[in-house]
């Protein structure tokens, strides 16, 4: 297929699978991107004996130190396959893997509830989310309930983007912060060719974009930030001023949300247009 270097207005600069939503995740050469996202994204979560709802660290309350744990498929995930086992490391350095008989045991003692790893099925769950008491968000202070999307782990749209251009907007406007990849959780990171800095996934909204010579995505609007944004992972420290500037700045929203419109394959240094 034969485009204009015009139209051509980035490239991808990394891609993400998060295996088991809200632990930490991998960085990928290669993704398979299906009807519901990259194959393999989010295909396992935790969820709750006691009341049968999804584990997020969006309730960091209920789920301290939940973006510590790190997921990684055992095997690639492949497109007529079943969803490889995964190996998960515990904060503490603990390594375990989903074929275990014990990882139930293991994980609830790690979190201090008690948990079950499932893989995604049909009918939707729903989980939890606490809102800061912050100026510019929704609630404040409180603990609001959330369905996901049916048959899905995921918290709204199974496809999330960010550009480098963000990030590097985000620290002119707070350079405390460290406004890194993994905080935000994308999918796709997409480097502007132009240079620039800014909100620019905020003019992709209602557009079409492709990557590549297969994948085109209808990016279907804002991402909405959460505490999620604010907590402490790795050597990263914990920092509220990350979702105050988003919200003093952006309407809270940090990168954008896609519907899959036609899937394939993308790597890593794929050139992204908008259509």
């Amino acid at each position: 297929m034969s485009h204009t270097s015009q139209s051509e207005m980035g490239s991808v600069t990394s891609l993400w699978q998060y295996p088991v939503k809200s632990m930490m995740g991998e960085e990928l050469n290669a993704a398979e991107v299906t009807g519901r996202g990259l194959l393999g994204d989010r295909s396992y979560a935790l969820v709750d004996s006691s009341d049968g709802k999804v584990a997020t660290a969006k309730n960091p309350r209920k789920w301290p130190r939940f973006v510590d744990f790190r997921a990684t498929f055992i095997e690639p995930a492949r497109a007529a396959a079943k969803i490889p086992p995964v190996r998960i490391a515990l904060p503490d350095g603990t390594t375990v893997t989903s074929d275990q008989g014990d990882l139930n045991q293991i994980l609830s003692q790690a979190l201090n509830r008690e948990v079950i790893l499932c893989a995604a099925q049909r009918g939707a769950v729903s989980a939890e989310e606490y809102w800061p008491d912050m100026e510019g968000l929704d609630h404040r202070d409180t603990v609001t309930d959330f369905t996901l999307p049916e048959g899905t782990f995921f918290d709204c749209a199974t496809v999330h983007l960010l550009t480098t251009a963000t990030l590097d907007r985000l620290r002119e406007l707070y350079p405390q912060g460290r406004f890194e990849v993994r905080r935000f959780r994308p999918n796709i990171v997409v480097q502007l060719a132009s240079g620039e800095n800014g909100f620019a996934e905020n003019a992709w909204v209602g557009h079409t974009l492709a990557i590549g010579d297969q994948v085109s995505l209808s990016i279907t609007g804002p991402c909405g930030r959460c505490v999620m944004t604010t907590l402490g992972q790795g050597d990263l420290a914990s920092d509220p001023g990350i979702l105050r500037t988003a919200a003093q700045y952006n309407q809270t929203n940090i990168g954008v949300y896609a519907a899959v419109v036609r899937g394939g394959t993308i790597r890593r240094g794929d050139p992204v247009r908008i259509e």
